[in-house]
C-alpha cells in the first residue's frame, strides 16, 4: 500500500475556506449512474466539498480521508458521516455503497489497492467515479488570466508534485478498468473577488516547495501583478475550472 502523501493537512483551514464548491449537476450526474440512491462513499473527501453536495442526492453519505485535520474541518450535515481512514482501507461494510467517488484525490492513492477496496464495498451495479479539476481560467479578463497562467506554469510549475500531471491530463493517464458511462461536460463556475482567488492559490500543493526554495518573494510578486491586472480588488470576476470525470460501472 502506498504511503499517505500528506500535502494538505497544514493548509486544511485554507482548503476548507477557499476550495471551490462543485456544481449540483455533478452530484446529479453521479446519482443517475447508480442502481439506487442509498449510500454514497466519498473517498479522499478532504473537508467535504463534494460530500455535502452528494447529500442532496443520496439518503446517506460517508466521507473518508486519511488526514484527521481535513476531517476536523468538514462541515457537518444531517445525512453525512465523516471518518478518518485511507482510501485503500475505508473500514466500510462489504456491499454497502451505491457510489464510490474520489474527487481531486485519486492521483494520491495506491490505485490498485483502492480499486480492490471499491469493489469490496460496492453493491451490485454500483458506480465508481474519479473527479478532477486542474487549471482555472478567467474567461472575462484576459490580462488577469495571463498572470495566473504564468504563475501556475512558470513560477510554481517546478514545484508541483509529480502526481499533478494526472490532474492536468484529466485523469486520462490513470488506469480505469471499468465500463465507462458517458456524461455531459461539466465545469465549476464561481465569481470571486481577488482575495478569494489568492486564498485558493494558497492551497496549491506546489506552494510548499516554492516557499522552501524561494521564500515569499515570488508569491508576493504574483499578488502584486495580479492586483494590477485585476483593478478593484472587491470586484468579483468569473472563474471556471473544467471538470474531468471518469465515470464507470463496478461489477
Amino acid at each position: 500500500m502506498a504511503v499517505f502523501k500528506d500535502h494538505f493537512s497544514r493548509t486544511s483551514a485554507a482548503y476548507a475556506s477557499f476550495r471551490p464548491t462543485y456544481p449540483p449537476e455533478l452530484a446529479w450526474t453521479l446519482a443517475q449512474a447508480t442502481p439506487a440512491a442509498g449510500l454514497a462513499l466519498d473517498v479522499g473527501c478532504g473537508s467535504g466539498q463534494l460530500t455535502r453536495l452528494l447529500a442532496g442526492e443520496f439518503a446517506r453519505v460517508v466521507g473518508v480521508d486519511a488526514s484527521a485535520e481535513q476531517i476536523a474541518r468538514a462541515e457537518p450535515h444531517d445525512r453525512v458521516v465523516y471518518r478518518c481512514a485511507p482510501a485503500e482501507a475505508t473500514g466500510m461494510e462489504t456491499g454497502c455503497a451505491d457510489l464510490v467517488v474520489a474527487a481531486q484525490a485519486a492521483h494520491w492513492f495506491d490505485l490498485d489497492a483502492f480499486y480492490v477496496e471499491a469493489r469490496r464495498v460496492a453493491r451490485p451495479g454500483a458506480a465508481i467515479a474519479l473527479v478532477a479539476y486542474a487549471t482555472l481560467d478567467l474567461p472575462e479578463d484576459e490580462a488577469a488570466n495571463a498572470v495566473v497562467a504564468d504563475f501556475y506554469g512558470r513560477v510554481a510549475g517546478p514545484y508541483w508534485p509529480p502526481e499533478r500531471a494526472h490532474v492536468e491530463a484529466g485523469y486520462a493517464t490513470l488506469p480505469f478498468p471499468f465500463q465507462e458511462i458517458p456524461h455531459e461536460p461539466l465545469a465549476i463556475r464561481v465569481r470571486w473577488p481577488l482575495e478569494a482567488l489568492m486564498g485558493y492559490v494558497g492551497t496549491w500543493s506546489a506552494l510548499a516547495g516554492l516557499r522552501r526554495a524561494q521564500g515569499e518573494a515570488p508569491i508576493e510578486a504574483f499578488r502584486a501583478r495580479l492586483a494590477d491586472a485585476w483593478g478593484d480588488p472587491d470586484r468579483p470576476k468569473a472563474i471556471r475550472w473544467p471538470i474531468a470525470l471518469r465515470l464507470g460501472r463496478l461489477s
